[in-house]
């Protein structure tokens, strides 16, 4: 009759199975009804038995010509029962049966970017290739800010130079997240640059911060002095081992009875600042 509908371009036969729990007995009952017994392959101890001869059948009814034994394995193939799919069987499709770049990349699993500058991973993600020490950013503190003595604070960078991952937030916690397929070791570093003043400078720290726990110091000065200081500076930098997920945050702290003044600058952002990249490994 004709088919209704679009035609599939290929139909894939598998045949029905039916396993007996076999007793001494010569009478069955067949999953699905057949014409006769040759529509059925049947097999007793794994040796096919000849239709006609060790058995008849018709409709669901199976009958033997000698007793089974509960210890016989018997089944059954429905050579009737061909069952057509147009999706082929498990585990019988082949490399030589997919066309050449028929594989688009919206088929694929792997998480992360999938795009003309990532590439596919071991672990099933998509990176970023690492000739060009990629991620990397450049943040800065956009006007200055006013920090209390004897406390570790963190340095508000709200602005950036450029951020190839968009993984610096400049607006809430001023940190770099380590983005999803970017994990491995990075090299950071930061300036600050303190304003003017005749105050004391004691026991000043640059401190990483890695997901809210310091990393320990960094650079400072432990000078104390009472003259007039121009644009005094820390700089510091460290190579950290990061996970995805992991996020890294600048702070200063100072050993002073009185407060600091770190100077920002809003047009080149090179006054205080914060950056850092991936090392090619």
């Amino acid at each position: 009759m004709p088919f209704i509908g679009n035609q599939p371009a290929l139909s894939y036969t598998s045949f029905a199975k039916q396993d007996f729990t076999t007793s001494a007995t010569t009478s069955y009952t067949l999953d699905y009804p057949v014409a006769n017994e040759n529509e059925l392959a049947l097999f007793i101890n794994f040796v096919r038995q000849e239709a006609g001869t060790a058995y008849t059948a018709s409709g669901t009814s199976l009958t033997l010509t000698s007793a089974t034994s509960a210890s016989d394995d018997m089944y059954a193939i429905f050579l009737g029962k061909a069952i057509q799919t147009v999706n082929p069987p498990s585990g019988s499709v082949g490399a030589s049966q997919i066309a050449d770049g028929s594989i688009a990349l919206g088929k694929l699993s792997a998480t992360g970017t999938k795009d003309s500058t990532t590439f596919l991973r071991g672990d099933n993600t998509f990176a970023s290739a690492g000739g060009t020490n990629t991620p990397n950013f450049h943040a800065y503190l956009n006007g200055d800010q006013t920090l209390p003595s004897d406390a570790a604070t963190k340095i508000t960078f709200n602005a950036e130079s450029w951020d190839t991952a968009s993984a610096f937030d400049t607006s809430t916690n001023y940190r770099f997240t380590v983005p999803s397929g970017q994990a491995g070791k990075y090299f950071v570093y930061s300036t600050i640059y303190f304003e003017s003043y005749t105050l004391q400078i004691q026991n000043t720290k640059l401190i990483f911060y890695v997901n809210g726990s310091s990393t320990g110091r960094i650079a400072g000065r432990n000078s104390y002095n009472t003259v007039n200081l121009s644009q005094s500076v820390i700089h510091g930098s460290r190579v950290l081992n990061l996970s995805v997920g992991d996020y890294i945050e600048v702070y200063a702290e100072f050993g002073a009875s009185s407060t600091r003044t770190i100077a920002g600058d809003g047009t080149t952002g090179d006054t205080s600042y914060f950056g850092g990249y991936k090392l090619i490994e």
